[in-house]
């Protein structure tokens, strides 16, 4: 690997060719655009921009609106696409699949198990298995507005049954896989859908994981469910079958006799623009998961202009983003480039099964071109070493991308280097299950500079602001990342209703209302926006603040970490002392010198003040199948203090690991 650069220094400066070829040029062209610059404060004229996305983005509506939104309620509460009657399924699926469409034929998903088993859906396939999802849904008495759980294996059905509910114009939930009976059983308690979509299991790195077993607890403990449907991945209806699972036969049916049984027309609703879509779930840090709303114009508007726009969809794409449908890239990715009939990529298992190159090898064997993945998962890969690269063409990638949290530079430039062979952008994005899309967002075409998210995402009026509400984007000081205006997929309130909606996101900053997305954010002085962590988790050392991404970063940057995390642990003297994890990078042994040497580390960096109390090595941090470190997972490792619900874990044995760390 090259030295690292500089994080001003700008790595990615692609010529004019390829600036021209790209569809946001097109756009710019077409209204007299000259640069980024331009294009991002003009879109921030959110009526100008969402007004001209429709028709420019070949989005049909059943009947067209008679304004484009209505803020009589303020920006809290804004209705988009008033008057207008849409459904997208109808975008996704069912004009693609129409029989005079070019696309018809055109494969919709490929999906590979962890076994090697691939599967393709053209178009035409998935229009009539969605239809025969809806034609089940009103069997059992499901209509507009009602609630359908999908706590589904990462199959290709998960793809039909997520679009069926938006045909019947039901709200479809959906449910993280590998969540636990407990975070299983708040959802379904909370959204009170009568119908659940599950599967018997799925594989996950060479072992059976069944998923039934904790179905049927999550519904004892959460009520309303009457009717379950099963999907037979692991072959447990079959006599013969290795894997047995419990079956209720007044509530449980099988896949196959439940939707495969029904017809396979079904005439799409046409629905308000402001019916819901989807209901998502943020679990946040503390307390009872928050239920996120989706309008149907508000997804499919969003998901269709980030990745028209920022992933630059073309006919050809193969896409991949490393994904559960439980989460909000999941459905964003489907919406987005189904849209435009595109092909997306679906991975069952673990990443580095059965080897680390898992991911190497199928994007050299599928021909993907757009692949996104998380910068924790990235550092995993890393550390594993350059060598399971070697013998893959990675070629066909011609965009990559990232979300989740802050990159740290080494990182950055290995997945920019290695997997991108030092040419393919990284479209680095913020913003979260609330929009269902990005606050930020750079534009291909765009220069990069390490880490960097860009500029604003287009249509999305976003500012960074200090504690008074003032902009400080200007003065390049660090600050809060707010949105000035709604967008079209701005959640609906909460589920549980508006009280706790405005206290979490428009009670910072009141006058003049703006929401308050929880990040630090910063532009520098030439353009570039960077995040710094979440505003609220900053550690308060003796009255001085900093985030524990920022501690992390300085952990990184020593050549022997791969990764890190920090937290704030009480203090006689200091009120919160940093105590810092980290694992090593091969080659490297844990030793009393290496621990000094890396709170100097962050002491240079950051200041004297924090450096670690303690820097305690391990082998894993607890994730997410995303590969997100869950931070409050560790700190309540090292307190003592309550779990909480950990459902979300990916690998539970990890916080043994953290427990017993030295």
């Amino acid at each position: 690997m090259s030295s690292l650069p500089d994080l001003d220094e700008v790595v990615y400066d692609p010529d004019r060719e390829t600036v021209e070829s790209t569809n946001v040029y097109e756009f710019m062209q077409d209204h007299g655009i000259e640069d980024y610059d331009e294009l991002v404060e003009r879109s921030q004229d959110v009526e100008w921009f969402w007004d001209r996305l429709p028709d420019y983005l070949g989005v049909e509506f059943y009947e067209e609106y008679d304004e484009l939104r209505d803020t009589t309620d303020g920006p809290q509460f804004t209705d988009w696409y008033v008057g207008g009657e849409l459904n997208v399924a109808h975008n996704t699926v069912d004009r693609h699949a129409a029989v005079d469409s070019e696309r018809r034929n055109t494969v919709a998903t490929i999906w590979e198990g962890e076994d090697g088993e691939v599967r393709e859906v053209t178009y035409h396939e998935l229009r009539r298995q969605t239809d025969r999802v809806a034609n089940y849904l009103e069997s059992v008495g499901v209509g507009t507005g009602d609630t359908v759980g999908l706590y589904m294996p990462m199959v290709p059905e998960v793809v039909s049954i997520l679009y069926g509910c938006f045909k019947v114009g039901a709200v479809a939930v959906p449910i993280f896989s590998g969540f636990g009976v407990d975070a299983t059983a708040t959802r379904i308690a909370d959204s009170e859908c009568s119908v659940l979509f599950t599967g018997d299991g799925f594989l996950r790195r060479g072992s059976n994981v069944v998923l039934k077993d904790t179905a049927d607890e999550a519904i004892a403990e959460a009520g309303h469910v009457e009717h379950t449907v099963v999907f037979d991945r692991l072959g447990s209806r079959s006599d013969s079958g290795d894997v047995t699972i419990p079956f209720d036969d007044s509530r449980d049916q099988w896949w196959a006799d439940a939707v495969e049984t029904q017809d396979d027309e079904y005439d799409t609703k046409s629905l308000d623009s402001g019916q819901e879509s989807m209901l998502l779930y943020s679990s946040g840090t503390t307390g009872k998961p928050k239920g996120i709303v989706h309008t149907h114009a508000g997804v499919q508007m969003q998901c269709a202009k980030e990745l028209y726009f920022g992933f630059d969809h073309q006919d050809s794409d193969r896409f991949f983003w490393v994904s559960d449908i439980g989460w909000m890239m999941g459905p964003w990715t489907l919406i987005g480039n189904h849209t435009f009939g595109g092909t997306v990529f679906m991975y069952e298992g673990a990443p580095d099964y059965p080897e680390p190159d898992r991911f190497w090898e199928m994007i050299d064997r599928h021909d993907l071109s757009v692949f996104g993945i998380s910068p924790t998962a990235i550092r995993a890969l890393r550390k594993q070493g350059d060598e399971w690269l070697e013998g893959y063409d990675l070629s066909s990638l011609r965009m990559l991308g990232s979300t989740g949290e802050p990159w740290d530079p080494e990182s950055w430039m290995w997945f920019y280097e290695h997997v991108g062979n030092g040419e393919t952008p990284i479209i680095n994005i913020s913003g979260g299950t609330e929009i269902c899309g990005c606050f930020l967002m750079p534009l291909p075409g765009m220069p990069l500079k390490p880490c960097t998210l860009g500029k604003p995402g287009l249509g999305m009026n976003v500012d960074i602001v200090n504690a008074e509400g003032e902009s400080v984007a200007d003065d390049h000081e660090r600050g809060f990342l707010v949105a000035r205006d709604s967008s079209p997929s701005m959640t609906k309130s909460l589920w549980e209703g508006d009280e706790r909606y405005l206290n979490t996101y428009w009670s910072s900053f009141e006058d003049p209302p703006m929401w308050d997305h929880g990040d630090w954010a910063q532009q520098d002085e030439d353009g570039f926006w960077f995040l710094h962590g979440r505003a609220d988790d900053a550690l308060n050392v003796a009255g001085r603040k900093v985030g524990p991404a920022e501690v992390e970063g300085a952990l990184i940057d020593h050549e022997s970490v791969n990764q890190a995390a920090a937290i704030g642990a009480p203090d006689d003297t200091t009120g919160t002392a940093v105590v810092a994890y980290v694992i090593l990078d091969a080659g490297y042994e844990e030793s009393e010198r290496l621990r000094d040497e890396l709170r100097e580390q962050v002491g240079a960096e950051l200041g004297k003040p924090f450096r670690p109390r303690e820097v305690l090595f391990v082998d894993e941090f607890p994730k997410t199948q995303s590969g997100k470190i869950i931070r409050r997972a560790i700190q309540a490792a090292y307190t003592g203090e309550d779990l909480g619900d950990m459902s979300s874990i990916e690998n539970p044995e990890a916080l043994e690991n953290v427990e017993d760390a030295r």
